[in-house]
């Protein structure tokens, strides 16, 4: 191959910054670059699934934290984007990117999870949701502090020259500056980043298991974060000057942003997205009682049920099945027909006519046994026999 010549995978037209997008000789470039495409791609697909089940989320405390869960998401995304930066050559618009977006997004992120932190601390002590609307402002607040240090900073070092050379151009400005520097612009985030972890400790004290699942996805987010800090911080400073091989300063940068808005996703946003179905337990009916004392509902269920499919309720007596029809009525047998245990239509009701019939008719019988009384009768009652003639009045 040609020094001049393009490498291996990037077209002869193309521009030497971005043959780091390309080049199959350098693997780092490529699989950093896929990683933080898919990235991409990802980060905008939650944020539309959280704006798709806003309306469907039954929780109310739940639904109000998902205003931290999308505000991660979007600076997430800028992570991602950020990436490509540190992959192409450095020129103007790549160094003042990386300069000053590197620390705003990284803020940005670590800003919404303090205040989830915060609202899960308040939700314990209170006993009450806090309103989320002031968090995000104070997200917002703690995120424009990082925004004026990186723009005041990068004002100054790109106006400041060195003393006698006020004439002489410094050849590549916005790139000139040291690791030491850089690392030191970014003590506001590393606040930040501890006060992530402190923040999340008491979360895990909340009596509620679904708060403190979410106090123990900040507390591993910040940890793990931490390690990646600590981690290109020290590759950063020490390790690639003492390996001897500075141009593997971009990498790192590179591969710590990518690697850390995976984090955010796969530690935070996704466990947060799983947990949007969850039920406000405050808002539960007690399971003790509920046989003991059922709704109205479920009465008014078993009700419209026995009507629909009808029972016997009434016990069959082995003693008179001869007496009792074998014929089934055909109309439907109300649940509470039977209340002597047997049913109406067994039971004999004479009619009217037929008392009367009967009562004619014992009658009848017993014209037969008619005994004739003396016709002559006291005033007292009693009778007495009548007079014959011959008999004589004693």
């Amino acid at each position: 191959m040609e020094p001049t010549g393009a490498p291996w995978g990037c077209g002869s037209s193309l521009s030497s910054i971005y043959y780091n997008l390309c080049d199959l000789t350098k693997v780092w470039g490529v699989v950093v670059e896929g990683v933080a495409a898919v990235g991409v791609v990802t980060s905008f697909v939650l944020f539309i699934i959280l704006m798709a089940c806003l309306p469907f989320v039954e929780d109310k405390k739940r639904k109000a934290t998902m205003a931290f869960q999308a505000g991660i998401l979007i600076f997430t995304l800028g992570l991602f984007g950020l990436t490509f930066a540190f992959i192409v050559g450095r020129d103007s618009t790549s160094c003042t990117a990386r300069r000053f977006l590197f620390g705003v997004l990284f803020s940005g992120c670590l800003a919404f999870l303090v205040m989830h932190g915060l609202w899960i601390a308040l939700l314990q002590r209170r006993g009450r949701a806090p309103r989320v609307w002031i968090l995000c402002l104070g997200a917002l607040g703690l995120w424009l502090v990082e925004v004026i240090i990186n723009t005041e900073w990068l004002i100054i070092t790109l106006t400041w020259r060195p003393q006698g050379n006020n004439t002489v151009p410094v050849p590549d400005l916005w790139c000139s500056i040291a690791n030491q520097d850089f690392v030191m612009k970014h003590i506001y985030v590393m606040v930040l980043l501890l006060a992530v972890v402190l923040m999340a400790i008491p979360s895990l004290t909340h009596k509620q298991k679904q708060w403190r699942r979410d106090g123990a996805y900040i507390l591993v987010t910040g940890l793990l974060t931490v390690a990646i800090w600590v981690a290109w911080i020290v590759m950063y400073i020490y390790g690639n000057r003492v390996a001897g091989n500075p141009t593997w300063d971009d990498p790192t940068l590179a591969i710590a942003a990518v690697s850390n808005a995976w984090v955010f996703l796969f530690l935070y946003t996704i466990p947060e997205l799983c947990l949007l179905t969850l039920k406000d337990p405050d808002q539960e009916e007690p399971h003790d009682g509920e046989h003991i004392y059922p709704t109205r509902k479920s009465v008014y269920d078993n009700i419209r049920k026995g009507m629909e499919t009808p029972q016997n309720v009434y016990l069959e007596n082995k003693a008179f099945t001869i007496d009792e029809p074998t014929t089934v009525p055909s109309k439907p047998v109300s649940p509470y027909g039977g209340y002597y245990g047997q049913m109406r239509s067994c039971v004999y009701q004479p009619t009217e006519l037929a008392m009367i019939a009967n009562g004619l008719t014992k009658m009848d019988q017993e014209a037969g046994k008619f005994r004739p009384t003396s016709p002559f009768r006291g005033s007292g009652g009693s009778s007495s026999p009548p007079h014959s003639p011959n008999s004589l009045p004693s």
